[in-house]
C-alpha cells in the first residue's frame, strides 16, 4: 500500500505540474516549491529549538493561529516554522509575523520527508485538522518526535473507517495525541482502537473571538450601514447571490434594507454579474467614500481580507458555499451576534449543525426559504434579538481549545 500511496502522490504532483501552464494556482504551487530545500537550508538553523506547524490552507491557518500565538508566549525559546500545502494559504499568510520561518511543504515523497525533517530538526510538530501525510508522519514517529493533530473532526464516511482503510488507520497511530472537535469523533476513533484522543473543540472559536475583540473600523462600511437593516453576504457564490437578489428585488425602499456582498470571486466579470442581478444603487468598495456611499443600498467588496471586520455592520449574515462543496466560516459572523443563513451543504461542519439546533442559523434551499427567514427577522425584532444572542453566546462558550491543547503538550 505504501507503494500505491507514493504513486498516487507522484501522479498528483504530475497533474499539478501540467496544470501550471494554464492555471495560476497550480503555477504558484510548483513555483513555490522550486529550490525549496536550498531555501530551507539557507534560512533555518537546525540547532534552534523549532516547533513545526503545518496547515493545508488558509482555513487551517486560522485554526492554528491561536495555538501558535499561545505557544510562542508559553515557550518563547522556540522558533515557529509554518508550512502550507496550498497557495491559498501560503500566498496570503507568507508574511505572518508570528512565525519565524514560512515555507511550502515539499511533496510527501519518502526522500523529501527525510530531508525536510533532517534540515528542520523539529522538537515538536503540530498538524492542523485534515493533514495525513504518510511519509512525514512515519519519519517523525521513527525519530520519536512528538506530533499532535488538533481541531480534527472525523465522520463515518471517511476512509479510516472503511474495511479497506487499514493503511490510513495506521497513519493515525503516528500522532502522540489527536485533539478532536466533538465526542462523536472520539467515539469513531475508539472503535478503530485509536485511544490517544482528547475532545477540546475547535480552536477557531478562540481565533474569531480574538478577531472580534480587535476588529478594524471601516468608515465606508459604517457610513453605508448607518440606520439601515444590513445583510452581509460573506464568501458568496453565484447561487447564493441569486437568492439574495430575488429577495432584495422584492423589497420596497421603505424597508430600508441594504446588502454588503463580499464575493468569493472578485474578478471584474463576476462583479459586473452581481451588479446586473440586483435592482439596486450599487457601488464597489474600491470606488466608495464615506460621502458617496450613503445613498447606495448595495456595497460590493472587490478586495480580499476585510470580511471578518465587515460582519460588525450587519444584522444578518449569509455565508456562501452552501450550494457547492461546503460553507465558509460561520463563526466569524456569529461572534458579532448575527443569525446566519447558508445553503444546504453544511453537514460536514459541526458548528453549522450546532447553530441550527440553537436557532442561530438557518439552512436555505429555495426562494421560499429565504423569503420566510428574512421576512421573519425583518418584521420581528424580538426573534432577531433572541437568535442574535444565541449566535454570540455559542461562540463565546466554545472558547478554550487552545488552552486544553497546550496544557496537554509535554515539553
Amino acid at each position: 500500500m505504501k507503494i500505491l500511496y507514493n504513486i498516487l502522490v507522484s501522479l498528483y504532483f504530475f497533474a499539478v505540474f501540467v496544470a501550471q501552464f494554464f492555471n495560476k494556482k497550480a503555477k504558484l504551487f510548483i513555483k513555490g516549491r522550486a529550490d525549496i530545500f536550498q531555501k530551507i537550508k539557507k534560512q533555518v538553523n537546525s540547532n534552534d529549538k523549532i516547533a513545526w506547524f503545518h496547515a493545508a490552507s488558509l482555513g487551517e491557518f486560522e485554526q492554528g493561529y491561536p495555538v501558535m500565538e499561545a505557544f510562542k508566549k508559553k515557550w518563547p525559546e522556540y522558533k515557529i516554522l509554518l508550512t502550507f500545502f496550498s497557495p491559498s494559504g501560503y500566498e496570503i499568510r507568507k508574511n505572518y509575523s508570528g512565525a519565524d520561518y514560512i515555507f511550502y511543504l515539499p511533496m510527501d515523497f519518502p526522500a523529501n520527508a527525510k530531508k525536510f525533517i533532517a534540515l528542520v530538526n523539529p522538537k515538536i510538530v503540530f498538524f492542523i485538522k485534515y493533514e495525513f501525510w504518510y511519509n512525514y508522519l512515519s519519519t517523525l514517529k521513527k525519530k520519536n518526535i512528538p506530533v499532535y493533530l488538533f481541531s480534527a473532526i472525523f465522520r463515518e464516511d471517511q476512509i479510516f473507517f472503511k474495511w479497506y482503510g487499514t493503511f490510513y488507520r495506521n497513519i493515525l497511530t503516528c500522532f502522540s495525541c489527536i485533539f478532536v472537535q466533538n465526542e462523536n469523533s472520539k467515539k469513531l476513533l475508539s472503535e478503530i482502537d485509536i485511544k490517544n484522543v482528547t475532545v477540546c473543540g475547535d480552536t477557531r472559536f478562540d481565533r474569531v473571538f480574538e478577531i472580534a475583540m480587535n476588529v478594524k473600523e471601516i468608515p465606508v462600511a459604517a457610513a453605508f450601514s448607518k440606520d439601515a437593516f444590513v445583510i452581509v453576504a460573506g464568501s458568496s457564490w453565484e447561487k447564493d447571490e441569486e437568492l439574495l437578489a430575488t429577495f432584495f428585488n422584492s423589497l420596497h425602499a421603505t424597508d430600508n434594507v441594504k446588502i454588503i456582498i463580499a464575493p468569493h470571486e472578485i474578478k471584474p466579470l463576476n462583479i459586473e454579474r452581481i451588479e446586473k442581478i440586483f435592482i439596486a444603487k450599487s457601488i464597489k468598495f474600491s470606488e466608495a467614500s464615506e460621502e458617496n456611499v450613503i445613498d447606495k443600498n448595495l456595497l460590493i467588496i472587490d478586495n480580499i481580507g476585510m470580511l471578518s471586520s465587515l460582519y460588525k455592520y450587519g444584522k444578518i449574515a449569509f455565508i456562501g458555499g452552501g450550494f457547492g462543496k461546503g460553507i465558509h466560516n460561520t463563526l466569524e459572523a456569529a461572534i458579532f451576534g448575527m443569525p446566519v443563513l447558508f445553503g444546504p451543504n453544511y453537514h460536514k461542519f459541526q458548528e453549522a449543525k450546532d447553530l441550527i439546533e440553537i436557532g442561530a442559523a438557518f439552512s436555505i434551499s429555495s426562494q421560499t426559504d429565504i423569503f420566510s427567514v428574512l421576512n421573519t427577522f425583518l418584521n420581528n425584532k424580538e426573534k432577531l434579538k433572541v437568535s442574535s444572542e444565541a449566535a454570540r453566546n455559542y461562540v463565546k462558550n466554545g472558547r478554550g481549545g487552545t488552552e486544553v491543547i497546550l496544557g496537554s503538550v509535554e515539553m
